[in-house]
């Protein structure tokens, strides 16, 4: 979606449409499910806490900011919505999640099978690579390379300024780039 597509989406939701709605759930849903996945780890979990995360979005639609951009609105939102629904589940290990701003999210083979970004890698250990890279530059990579956003919207998701996602991003590739380049030196 473009931006003045997410304007007009989000300003016709604030309004009550249905229809606005039903686009918002079905062009975000599958982004925020996935990502939801990687923060909690369980399906149950994600399905139930995102649906009633959108259901809460509509129910409070007239309190809602005005945006230009919806993506990292969502995001954000729902990723503080899903630790709060994990929180009280009890079902994370750490309690304290003002400590911890940074998800640590896991990659999976078939992910980086499907996404087109990756495939040039070609190694089957990139997984393992991508999950030794500290918190944050796995949650910028996870959100710029398969959740497709822009780094001026995962300065919004993840609370860091425009410059911290291109250094965290940056400093993520060449990390990978090193260790490929060391695994094609023994092989």
């Amino acid at each position: 979606m473009d931006k003045l597509t997410d304007k007009y989406i989000w300003k016709s939701l604030k309004e009550g449409d249905l229809n606005a709605f039903s686009v918002l759930f079905e062009s975000y849903y599958p982004k925020l499910h996935s990502y939801g996945l990687k923060i909690s780890k369980n399906k149950a979990v994600t399905e139930d806490s995102l649906q009633d995360f959108f259901l809460y979005v509509y129910e409070h639609r007239e309190n809602l900011s005005d945006l230009d951009t919806i993506a990292p609105y969502l995001f954000t939102s729902y990723k503080r919505f899903l630790l709060k629904v994990m929180k009280k589940n009890e079902k994370l290990k750490q309690t304290d999640f003002s400590i911890e701003n940074f998800v640590d999210i896991q990659f999976t083979a078939e992910e980086l099978m499907t996404n087109q970004e990756t495939q040039r890698f070609k190694d089957k250990n990139i997984s393992k690579l991508l999950n030794k890279l500290p918190k944050r530059q796995k949650e910028a990579i996870y959100l710029k390379y398969y959740s497709g956003l822009k780094a001026t919207e995962i300065s919004e998701i993840m609370n860091i300024n425009y410059q911290s996602v291109v250094n965290t991003l940056h400093k993520a590739i060449k990390s990978l780039k090193e260790e490929i380049s060391i695994i094609k030196l023994f092989n």
